[in-house]
């Protein structure tokens, strides 16, 4: 085990214009239009920050609940991100690369090659976030008119998951000598077809693209229903998760890690970041005055609707926006995110209005006001106390709200030794500690 310092990890999730769900509106912050120059500026800012990497999610289908709500927020549509990250891998040299995809409406086949394909074009720094998709409009861009049922997207999962990962192992490191002197190309004895037959999934294989630099790129998994859980301790190198407050950070942190060793695994070889954002001021009344600001620009009709979407899609703008939350049916989506709102909703006696800013202005997750030593005493905590070993930090607007973070805590945090200083070399696997998957048919040829 190494001994080196042990350092906080930080991701960076750059949503469209920002977490925000009026960020597009603020006068600092991108417009939330496609522009490569511009996310590339995003890329390079974090990297010089010292970010670990990058995080785009994704999802297969029009944003927005309904028309009006489409309307007036960012979040409707933007691009596919595997394609980004190519482009930014040709910019950047340091930071990881981390996309979404799909187990149930894309083939393990295709995610396997895309994401091999990626870690050799960024010399070992992609990342798979492992999704199982959320929503009935996806589906519907897959010949299915509802989504798959919670139990069944996750046996999907499970099965996706191993067959990527088998492709990933299918041609040994060496399997290809190119030597010219010979002639011989390719070393067919170190060439595995899986011939899987699933429930779920058939593949023949093997991949045909050279193992990845990193073995397996970086699993990311984010779920927290029993399900989730599960899928997380079994395959997932980093967890992201939303917690809002340290005890409960705490539990989740605890009951996740305890579940490593099922699986044969140990508590340092996962890495578990709940989502954050920061608002920076010269005092703590400062930052609350940049979020009142940004907060005033929220209709409240996309911030109802926005919440309807991620509390299980119950129509909350047909009850009285000032009463409570009502009982809300168990979702075939978010159980956790549904799980969160209604806890909060109880425990702080929110109405819908109350809840629909309060999610609107953060997706849910933790937003931290004050000066810059109070935000770094407060990651310090919760780094230091068994709740976090990083953050996946989400600008609420970009990219000045990112700047401000990057310029003003993460010296605070490099003096106290938190931080590093300079990125490690080596892939994105070695630059977090997390050792190379051995091949599962090294030896077998």
């Amino acid at each position: 085990m190494s001994s080196s310092p042990r350092h906080l990890k930080l991701f960076l999730f750059p949503a469209a214009s920002g977490a925000h769900v009026a960020a597009w509106r603020h006068p600092a912050s991108r417009d939330g239009a496609p522009d490569f120059a511009a996310d590339r500026a995003t890329a390079e800012l974090a990297e010089a920050a010292g970010f670990d990497a990058l995080f785009f999610a994704d999802r297969l289908a029009f944003g927005g609940r309904d028309k009006a709500s489409a309307e007036r927020s960012s979040g409707a549509a933007g691009l596919e991100p595997l394609t980004l990250l190519a482009a930014l891998s040709a910019v950047t040299r340091d930071i990881g690369l981390v996309a979404t995809a799909s187990t149930s409406y894309q083939e393990p086949f295709h995610v396997a090659r895309s994401f091999a394909s990626l870690d050799h074009l960024s010399g070992g720094r992609a990342g798979w976030n492992l999704v199982t998709s959320l929503t009935d409009a996806e589906a519907g861009n897959f010949g299915r008119e509802q989504h798959f049922e919670h139990g069944e997207r996750y046996q999907r999962a499970e099965e996706f998951v191993d067959v990527v990962k088998a492709l990933w192992d299918s041609l040994e490191d060496d399997a290809f000598p190119r030597d010219k002197a010979s002639g011989r190309y390719l070393d067919g004895s170190k060439v595995h077809p899986l011939e899987h037959r699933g429930r779920h999934f058939s593949v023949r294989g093997p991949l045909n693209v050279p193992r990845p630099p990193q073995g397996h790129p970086l699993v990311v998994q984010a779920g927290s229903s029993e399900e989730g859980l599960q899928l997380a301790a079994r395959v997932a190198d980093v967890v992201f998760t939303t917690q809002q407050e340290l005890a409960q950070a705490q539990a989740f942190y605890c009951e996740l890690k305890s579940r490593l060793p099922a699986f044969g695994r140990q508590p340092e070889q996962q890495l578990i970041m709940p989502g954050l954002s920061v608002i920076v001021g010269r005092s703590r009344g400062e930052a609350e005055d940049k979020l009142r600001a940004l907060n005033e620009l929220i209709d409240i009709d996309v911030a109802v609707s926005f919440l309807s979407a991620l509390s299980g899609g119950t129509d909350l703008s047909a009850y009285p926006l000032d009463g409570p939350l009502p009982e809300l049916a168990l979702t075939n989506g978010n159980r956790s995110k549904q799980a969160l709102f209604l806890r909060q909703a109880r425990e702080k006696g929110l109405s819908i209005r109350q809840l629909a800013l309060q999610v609107a202005g953060s997706g849910g997750h933790r937003v931290l006001l004050g000066t810059a030593e109070e935000v770094a005493d407060d990651l310090q905590l919760w780094f230091e106390s068994g709740a976090a070993d990083g953050f996946n930090f989400k600008p609420l607007y970009l990219d000045d709200n990112l700047r401000e973070f990057a310029e003003q805590v993460l010296p605070i945090l490099r003096e106290r030794g938190l931080f590093k200083h300079q990125y490690a070399a080596g892939t994105l696997r070695e630059k977090l500690g997390l050792a190379r998957p051995l091949n599962r048919f090294q030896g077998r040829s």
